[in-house]
């Protein structure tokens, strides 16, 4: 078993975990699993997946701040939802940006799997910044990301990895009935005052 692969995993759940508890602490486990599972599926040539932790670093500073500035305003991470209108247009340009992508990695690469490893990293490119914007939402997409992700790192001879994703399966229905607990309690407050 790859260490990089297993530490990566650890902090993935806890990442995960706290950000279903809304903890601003998911932002460095997240930072952490994240440049190491870069390093893994780099080397099993998932190059979509691979840019896409590295651009997980980056979504997680932003979130850290955006996360960090709402606690301070109101005393906790506040909850959520996308208009019916913002929805149509997320799913478009992830339809747009999969096509693209999936189309330039299967062209100019080597790529393993290029258009579902493109869906996946579109997809969790969507999640992760609605994640950081504080959106219900993202919890919904993230199952469907894990529900993608298990049977690729399976196919890809990544045992722990696929494991890793049926953790976060859990957590993200976890996740989202936390968030949708907390945005429900928020809409009771402002309607009660």
């Amino acid at each position: 078993m790859n260490p990089a692969e297993t530490i990566a995993t650890v902090l993935g759940i806890a990442c995960v975990a706290l950000a279903a508890v809304r903890s601003v602490w998911t932002f460095p486990a997240a930072i952490g699993s994240v440049t190491l599972l870069g390093i893994v599926v780099w080397d099993a040539r998932l190059y979509s997946d691979a840019l896409l932790q590295g651009f997980f670093v980056l979504a997680n500073l932003y979130g850290w701040r955006n996360w960090t500035r709402a606690a301070t305003r109101v005393g906790e991470v506040p909850v959520e939802r996308m208009t019916a209108r913002s929805r149509v247009r997320w799913a478009a340009v992830v339809t747009m940006v999969t096509l693209g992508w999936g189309g330039a990695m299967h062209a100019w690469t080597d790529a393993s799997w290029p258009w579902w490893d493109a869906a996946i990293a579109a997809a969790s490119v969507a999640a992760q910044l609605l994640m950081a914007r504080r959106k219900l939402e993202n919890w919904l997409l993230w199952v469907a990301i894990d529900l993608a992700s298990v049977p690729l790192y399976l196919v890809k001879g990544l045992p722990m990895l696929a494991l890793l994703y049926l953790v976060y399966l859990a957590l993200a229905l976890w996740g989202w009935l936390g968030w949708l607990a907390a945005e429900r309690g928020v809409v009771r407050t402002a309607v009660a005052a």
